[in-house]
């Protein structure tokens, strides 16, 4: 299966995809980030990658998202992997790979999601809120920020975190293992809408 890879920062979950999901099932065919100079980048130079910088408008050293799209249907990507892309993604990509792009959020939706929540803001949101397990999410995405059907969650203690930044480190690690799962699973197509819900098939 053919899958592209969106990210902003340094890809920590790119390279957990890389890592951890074996070469016979997938194919990292693009990298596409909403910076010129993006961190990740240089994973994507490291295993061969191409890359893509995309923007809503056109400027030097960006390609459109209507170009993105014909890129990515030429290549045949199956699936879009949002993995710590910090921009909203726009009508027209999500109408063309429609229940075909997912994203990893750093808490256990349907709490601590919605516009601006990312990276260490959701953390410090978990921590001021004193809830007792933080987590990861993994669903799909639609037209609203975070309120895709949710595909898999898996949570982890935060009772004696004294940090937000503490809590971060938690919950990406829990990501690390979380989204390479899912992600082999869509490649084994065991991933399924059912009655309105998303499962994971045995």
């Amino acid at each position: 299966m053919k899958i592209a890879v969106f990210v902003s920062g340094r890809g920590s979950n790119l390279r957990a995809i890389l890592e951890k999901v074996p070469a016979s099932k997938i194919k990292v065919a693009a990298i596409v980030s909403d910076k010129a100079d993006c961190p990740a980048f240089s994973i994507a130079e490291e295993w061969g990658i191409n890359t893509f910088s995309v923007s809503q408008n056109e400027k030097e050293n960006f390609i459109t998202y209507s170009f993105l799209i014909e890129k990515l249907k030429n290549e045949n990507v199956e699936l879009i992997v949002l993995a710590g892309f910090l921009k909203k993604i726009p009508d027209e990509l999500i109408d063309s790979f429609h229940n075909r792009i997912i994203n990893i959020h750093p808490a256990l939706l349907p709490l601590f999601g919605g516009r601006g929540m990312y990276g260490i803001n959701v953390h410090r949101a978990v921590f001021d809120s004193n809830v007792k397990v933080s987590g990861a999410t993994i669903h799909f995405v639609n037209k609203i920020y975070d309120s895709g059907l949710i595909i898999a969650q898996r949570a982890v203690g935060i009772d004696d975190a004294e940090t937000p930044e503490e809590i971060a480190a938690r919950v990406l690690k829990v990501e690390h293992e979380l989204l390479p799962f899912v992600v082999e699973k869509f490649a084994d197509g065991k991933v399924a809408i059912v009655n309105s819900r998303a499962r994971i098939l045995d």
